[in-house]
């Protein structure tokens, strides 16, 4: 069913009300939006480029702008967001921090931004809510410049598709995808990381079943790598300087 006009996207999902609460809560921004935010920049390869021009596809209300600003201290600033609620509170947030943030009511599978014109593409937990994700990706790569960076967090299905997730958050759950799954997405559309730009994090809230309770309590013993089905994925992907022929 088409939402109404009051959002900028014929595909958009909308969140829970929990799910919006919970969007600017402290979990969020220190558990999730920090923590993501520090092992993207540890996944770099080179220094990431000084002064850029850096998207933060599906901002939200706004709450990575001071995480990005300490970590990359980017030279220009852009938001793109689907909900023009969201973008109210990105601009009150962008207003508080004395930051100068273009925003932009837009789908990721339409972004109003020239070809090459961007930096760095932030993209964190927001991928798995977009419905038309291939459009999305050649997006993020149109307007990056080669060279530049998508810095891509995300949740895969094996912690979207448990009922602890499904009960409190809306996603569309016919376009979830295993790590496998979103890595391969990258490297069809062209991007470029290797082993050492990716990670795996086994954070405590990334197992919905019982967000590693037992574990905490010493009941249960965590899987190591390589045995368990992983709930999360961090990629700093590079678009190549030339394109392949």
């Amino acid at each position: 069913m088409n939402k109404p006009a009051a959002f900028f996207s014929n595909t958009y999902v909308e969140e829970t009300r929990f799910g919006f609460w919970f969007l600017r809560s402290h979990t969020w921004q220190h558990h999730v939006l920090r923590v993501a935010i520090n092992d993207l920049r540890r996944l770099f390869s080179e220094p990431p480029p000084a002064q850029a021009v850096l998207l933060d596809a599906g901002c939200g209300q706004g709450k990575s702008f001071r995480y990005l600003r300490d970590t990359f201290a980017p030279g220009q600033w852009l938001g793109a967001d689907a909900d023009p609620h969201s973008l109210t509170l990105s601009g009150q947030e962008a207003e508080r921090l004395g930051l100068e943030v273009k925003l932009l009511g837009s789908d990721c599978a339409e972004l109003p931004l020239a070809d090459a014109s961007v930096d760095m593409v932030f993209c964190h937990q927001t991928f798995h809510h977009l419905v038309e994700q291939q459009k999305a990706l050649a997006e993020f790569y149109r307007v990056l410049k080669p060279g530049g960076y998508l810095l891509f967090a995300e949740s895969t299905e094996a912690y979207i598709d448990t009922w602890v997730i499904r009960w409190l958050f809306r996603h569309p759950m016919h376009v979830q995808k295993s790590a496998a799954g979103y890595l391969q997405m990258l490297r069809e559309q062209g991007f470029a990381f290797a082993e050492r730009n990716v990670s795996y994090p086994y954070l405590w809230w990334s197992r919905a079943t019982d967000f590693g309770l037992l574990e905490r309590l010493g009941l249960r013993r965590p899987k190591p790598f390589g045995e368990r089905e992983e709930t999360l994925v961090n990629v700093v992907a590079r678009k190549p300087l030339q394109a392949a022929p």
